[in-house]
């Protein structure tokens, strides 16, 4: 069989063929790929005098293949995890921690890019960042520690990538264990048309009768929003709340030994946690600027948190509802109260969001802000049958990239919603490399009778990721590394999160907002409503955000060796941003998998951190209309276009003229 992973494709635009993949392929193309990669680092290191381009310019192209293998091994693993993927994925994550400690060990290797940085007078702009990036990469990654520590560092990444491996296989098992299945239709009081027949069709799918509702989003939201059965809404919080927290699946230990080793390697290489070490390489620059941009939103946030919660209490009480509210009652108690002062909920608004439409509304504003075209490209091949591939065109019909879409949930697909880039944008001599993106979401889907259906937040997701598939699809530099979405991670949600603005703008819904059945657009009332509620509870959300953050910090900012029981651990931590009395038995660490398994340790903070950033520039688009070309432009121009060529302050003050202001995001959320 022709090894696929090796080959350049012959389909249009050098599309991976997946429908010719062997899984078998994987292991022997990345030991293959590794050695070829190895062969030309053995030239590298034999160069006599190393110069920017014979040394730290062929060091980022000795990898081409192995790039290749990896970046689609990885990208399966999280979005098309069969028996055989995970399988495969110790020994697979294995070799590549060893081929990168190899690298970065490589005192000779080292030697030759520490000669070129010594020299480094008179490269500017992105040779410049290359340079330094690469340098700076290789001291944080050892290359300046003696043999018996370097050999240490090599057993820490070992252990850890296989810990963070068996980590997201335990959380993806331990959601897919459980369902709930219903036969007595009187307990589903409440619940709307569309969330029961997607639990008759999962019931169905199982070989059941009744109505089967399980722990992914689509199925788990809609029952903790409109279910009056209080019992059953405790019964699956608490199984979502506890997933991989003992049993089968336990993470806690897992959970532990990350944090530990984290901590053991950050000391290893000189600095003074694992906090240090990570933002070291963020805008934030240390632990204590995260934690005082934290206090200072939790000081803002709590006050209107506190007052939301009494007033709903209040509200509750008049409604003979619970008291106190509990975890499993916010999402039901605050959507009926959300409805009776703003007038809309998701049931009233999913008629208007099929996610055929949503998908021609993120294209349209796309095409309005920057020009870009989107075809559907049928006869090239997803990775599943259920992914949808676009050819993405400039305003001058230049080819801009492909884009990969994958929207439903699975029992082999990871929880949540992602962007990737399965191939990065990067010159080759003179030819521009245009870049593959991706997402993967989680969605309803569609049933017998009734088309996917979104809810706002989904629709908010999907312009969320398809933020970042602009960022990696526009991307515009001279070196892979470089380029799309290697930026730093408290910059890089910018792109993402400035996009969900304009979900809220009437300029925008009006281009895809049409009623499924009679194609009528959605009311300016209904607008109006949705405008009006964006700012519901925003104290009480601003909480809930920060509750994580300060949990990530928690684990990563310190010595985590201390860390015993995680239920009070975690108490300890999130006391503070709390707003429905404590549950116990429950844990949200052992299913934390942004911070143990998706690279976010000491960096949670970056969905807040970039808020600021979003709100301020969106700010800039309101002040001189949303879909003006002009600031589009500069956006693209110095934003999108430009990866991590320049300091992520340089590209923004570059587009907005200034330094972002905390304004914008207070104004929005009602905190000033």
């Amino acid at each position: 069989m022709t090894n696929v992973l090796m080959e350049k494709s012959s389909l249009d635009y050098e599309a991976f063929p997946f429908n010719k993949l062997d899984n078998s392929q994987f292991l022997p193309s990345l030991k293959t790929s590794i050695e070829m990669a190895k062969a030309k680092l053995e030239k590298i290191k034999e160069i006599k005098e190393p110069t920017f381009e014979n040394t730290v310019v062929e060091l980022e192209f000795i990898d081409a293949e192995l790039n290749q293998v990896s970046s689609v091994f990885y990208n399966l693993h999280h979005a098309e995890k069969t028996d055989e993927i995970q399988n495969i994925a110790e020994e697979f994550s294995a070799l590549i921690t060893a081929y990168g400690n190899d690298v970065a060990l490589d005192s000779k290797l080292f030697s030759q890019i520490q000669k070129v940085w010594d020299k480094r007078q008179g490269l500017k702009g992105e040779d410049l960042m290359l340079l330094e990036k690469t340098y700076k990469g290789f001291v944080r990654e050892g290359a300046n520690l003696n043999d018996e520590q370097k050999e240490k560092l090599r057993a820490i990444d070992t252990e850890l990538a296989d810990k963070k491996i068996k980590f997201s296989d335990n959380l993806l098992k331990a959601t897919n264990s459980f369902f709930m299945h219903i036969t007595d239709e009187s307990k589903l009081k409440g619940l709307p048309e569309s969330a029961l027949e997607a639990a008759s069709e999962e019931a169905k799918e199982r070989k059941l009768e009744g109505w089967v509702f399980t722990l992914h989003y689509p199925s788990f939201m809609p029952f903790m929003t409109y279910a009056e059965n209080r019992e059953l809404r405790q019964k699956i919080y608490m199984a979502f709340a506890t997933r991989a927290y003992k049993g089968e699946f336990d993470n806690r230990e897992l959970a532990k030994r990350i944090a530990n080793l984290s901590y053991e390697r950050a000391k290893l290489l000189g600095y003074k946690d694992h906090s240090f070490y990570v933002l070291e390489e963020r805008m934030a620059k240390e632990p204590a600027k995260v934690k005082s941009f934290m206090q200072d939103l939790l000081e803002k946030a709590t006050p209107a948190a506190k007052k939301e919660m009494e007033d709903m209490q209040q509200w509750v009480d008049s409604k003979k509802g619970p008291n106190p509210i509990q975890a499993w009652d916010y999402a039901h108690w605050s959507e009926k109260l959300k409805m009776e002062r703003f007038k809309v909920d998701d049931e009233m608004l999913r008629p208007y969001f099929k996610l055929e439409n949503a998908i021609d509304g993120v294209f349209a504003a796309a095409n309005k802000l920057y020009g870009l075209n989107f075809k559907a490209r049928s006869d090239l091949p997803g990775y599943h049958k259920d992914v949808k591939v676009f050819e993405v065109l400039d305003s001058d019909q230049s080819f801009i990239g492909l884009f990969y879409a994958d929207f439903f949930p699975r029992p082999t697909k990871s929880g949540g919603a992602w962007a990737n880039n399965i191939r990065s944008q990067w010159m080759d001599n003179n030819k521009d490399i245009r870049p593959h993106a991706s997402i993967v979401c989680n969605f309803t889907k569609p049933t017998a009778t009734k088309p996917s259906l979104l809810t706002l937040d989904e629709v908010l997701t999907l312009f969320h990721e398809f933020g970042h598939a602009l960022h990696i699809l526009l991307s515009k530099v001279k070196y892979r590394s470089l380029s799309c979405t290697s930026v730093y991670w408290d910059f890089v949600e910018l792109p993402s999160q400035i996009f969900e603005n304009w979900v809220y703008e009437k300029e925008c819904l009006e281009l895809f907002a049409k009623h499924y059945e009679t194609g009528e657009l959605i009311p300016d009332e209904l607008i109006k409503n949705v405008k009006a509620a964006s700012a519901f509870h925003e104290g009480r959300n601003t909480l809930r955000q920060l509750a994580f953050a300060l949990l990530d910090m928690g684990w990563f900012s310190g010595d985590p060796s201390k860390i015993d029981d995680l239920e009070k651990f975690e108490e300890s931590i999130m006391a503070a941003t709390s707003t429905t009395p404590k549950v116990e038995g429950t844990c949200s660490s052992t299913a934390f998998s942004h911070i143990f398994d998706g690279g976010y340790s000491s960096g949670y903070y970056s969905y807040k951190w970039a808020e600021v950033l979003d709100a301020d520039a969106f700010a800039y688009f309101k002040e001189n209309g949303i879909f003006n070309k002009e600031i589009a432009k500069k956006f693209r121009q110095n934003v999108l276009e430009k990866g991590g060529s320049a300091h992520p302050m340089e590209l923004y003050k570059n587009f907005r003229g200034k330094e972002p202001s905390v304004e914008p995001l207070l104004k929005r959320a009602g905190l000033l």
